[in-house]
């Protein structure tokens, strides 16, 4: 059944410079997939058809002129699919959001475009959490994603759609974005290798914006190597974003070096968390086993700030989302309220209409959080508290290379299982604060929980712009769990 959808990056490239099969064979079964497969999942909100065999055509016309795949780039003839926060020229970027529904990009965003010009064939946009609020892609306008491993259960969010699709086997890799685990989170779900690199790797530009001190694009794959072709496919200073840095780091270099040599930090804070399951702890506990079994040393470090960093960042991301959605004012473009003969009332009806309640949720907190009396009170010590999250992770680093935690504390859930929305935030407890301190995270499938025989990710976190350093670990991790299957369901 799987055919092409089981292939890794290297496989599809090889076979097509054996020429044992065609770019347009690839997008073609990659397409038939969708359609066959994403009824279950919903995972895309838009298919590009005539994009994708378009690029798979270039491709193959590089190809019949002597060109290699590696020439074409890193990720040539690879199926690729997009968060739909993600502007690609010509498609519907929407955010899962009523407010964008009709909206059509005039532009394309750098890190879609540098994954585009790298080889890879566009298949469309992938759903979402509504404006990337939410931990489980149930906030989304246009419907659920369902988990793969598990049609009843989430597959975590915002990026859930990304996830989604990478364990279906409806992408071969795919990007999200992640501003409190949003990429991290739905990894472990799904039982994908799921990366946020460091602040700044890669640009923001062409993002609809959440959190801007804290959103970060990333991939989605089935293996490490396949995670850190694509981050060298997107990675790289952008004029157009004046964040983003000139990092020129190859993410592969290092993936067949081991773990002997390298120092493990192990947070004895995270492992006694209160709502951490025992089958989570006992996954986490194991990988640190591995990684000593294979000449790591593994090392105590404290990070005694931690514990604030969900209290600041929902000071801090509702903040900047209230300033970043008040663009959508209902004139320029996005949801228009019909019917109102002033302009107050029709930006009124306008935001309550088009946005869904998450994110009016986050707009009235970010209001009231930034309002006269109120912002010296709280905004000043929430940046005060991601100081000293940044300085415990930068002390924490004297000592080891990489950090090796939790991602979530517990496996997917079912829909509707979770309601208050504070609960909600708790699945990003362990992800949070690498968002606050701008570090590089990952994480990487490690087995099944015992009780709920479901996906379970372990987080490796990387000193700021020595990515390289999780990417090694986790490449060291993978040749005991070995790579990322589809889900049995779609295998």
């Amino acid at each position: 059944m799987a055919g092409f959808a089981s292939m890794g990056v290297r496989e599809i490239q090889v076979g097509l410079a054996s020429k044992d099969f065609s770019a347009r064979e690839v997008a073609q079964a990659a397409l038939e997939r969708i359609a066959k497969c994403d009824d279950e999942v919903h995972a895309y909100l838009e298919v590009t058809e005539e994009l994708a065999l378009q690029a798979a055509d270039q491709i193959d016309e590089a190809l019949a002129s002597g060109k290699s795949p590696a020439e074409i780039g890193p990720i040539a003839g690879v199926p690729i699919a997009f968060k739909d926060n993600m502007n690609l020229k010509g498609t519907h970027t929407t955010c899962s959001s009523r407010m964008l529904e009709s909206y059509v990009s005039p532009y394309t965003a750098t890190c879609v475009a540098r994954a585009i010009q790298a080889g890879g064939i566009p298949l469309g946009k992938l759903n979402m959490d509504e404006f990337a609020f939410g931990s489980s892609t149930e906030t989304s306008a246009f419907g659920r994603t369902h988990n793969p491993w598990d049609l009843e259960r989430v597959p975590g969010g915002s990026s859930g759609g990304s996830a989604a699709a990478v364990a279906a086997g409806l992408a071969t890799v795919t990007l999200g974005s992640d501003t409190g685990g949003s990429i991290r989170q739905p990894g472990s779900f799904t039982g994908t290798v799921a990366v946020k690199p460091t602040y700044g790797v890669v640009s923001r530009y062409g993002i609809v914006a959440f959190g801007s001190s804290l959103d970060q694009v990333g991939p989605f794959a089935r293996s490490v190597e396949d995670a850190a072709l694509t981050l060298n496919a997107i990675s790289g200073h952008d004029p157009l974003d004046c964040t983003s840095q000139p990092v020129d780091t190859d993410f592969t270099a290092n993936l067949a070096e081991g773990a002997k040599g390298m120092r493990v930090g192990f947070v004895p804070a995270f492992m006694e968390a209160q709502g951490l399951e025992p089958e989570v702890k006992a996954i986490v506990e194991q990988a640190a086993k591995h990684l000593a079994d294979a000449g790591a040393e593994l090392v105590e470090v404290e990070l005694p700030n931690a514990q604030a960093a969900m209290s600041a960042y929902y000071v801090l991301g509702p903040c900047e989302a209230f300033s970043n959605l008040s663009r959508f004012d209902s004139v320029r473009y996005g949801y228009c309220d019909p019917g109102h003969k002033d302009l107050g009332s029709q930006y009124e009806a306008s935001r309550a209409n088009g946005f869904g309640p998450e994110a009016r949720r986050r707009i009235m907190l970010g209001s009231y959080l930034l309002s006269a009396g109120v912002y010296d009170k709280y905004y000043y010590p929430a940046q005060q508290v991601r100081t000293l999250i940044t300085a415990d992770y930068t002390r924490a680093y004297e000592k080891c290379d990489v950090i090796l935690a939790p991602v979530s504390p517990r496996t997917a859930f079912k829909f509707g299982e979770i309601s208050d929305p504070t609960s909600m935030y708790l699945s990003d407890m362990f992800t949070i604060s690498i968002n606050i301190a701008g570090n590089g995270g990952m994480s990487l499938p490690a087995g099944l929980g015992a009780d709920t025989h479901l996906p379970v990710g372990v987080q490796l976190i990387g000193p700021q712009f020595k990515d390289e350093n999780m990417f090694r670990a986790a490449a060291a991790l993978e040749q005991v769990y070995g790579k990322a299957p589809l889900a049995p369901a779609f295998a």
